[in-house]
């Protein structure tokens, strides 16, 4: 069973570890536990759950266009970065540790 471990921008050191269920969007498993990662829109359009990749990027399916759209927008590398919103766990075993983006207010 995959596990995502997402770290807290407010409170470093402080992290979040879930089990995921055999794949699956991140946004379901954020909407199923408390996590530190912020939600807006739900659909690839505002940005606000853009997640930085630490550790596991082959942990998640390849970005669609719609994603790949909105983060051309913000200049950010889908090699780096995903939106929690649209990406989506690979079934089986293995780790992915994100956090969420510093929003610029």
């Amino acid at each position: 069973m995959p596990k995502v471990v997402i770290e807290s921008l407010e409170s470093p050191g402080v992290t979040v570890t879930l089990d995921v269920k055999d794949g699956g969007a991140l946004v379901d498993l954020c909407d199923e536990n408390p996590t530190p990662v912020p939600f807006s829109c739900r659909s690839a359009s505002c940005g606000t759950c853009r997640v930085d990749v630490l550790e596991g990027m082959d942990q998640l399916l390849a970005p669609e266009d719609e994603e790949l759209d909105i983060l051309d927008v913000f200049g950010d590398d889908p090699k780096k970065r995903r939106l929690a919103c649209q990406a989506k766990m690979r079934p089986g075993v293995g780790l992915l540790r994100i956090r969420p983006v510093a929003v610029d207010v």
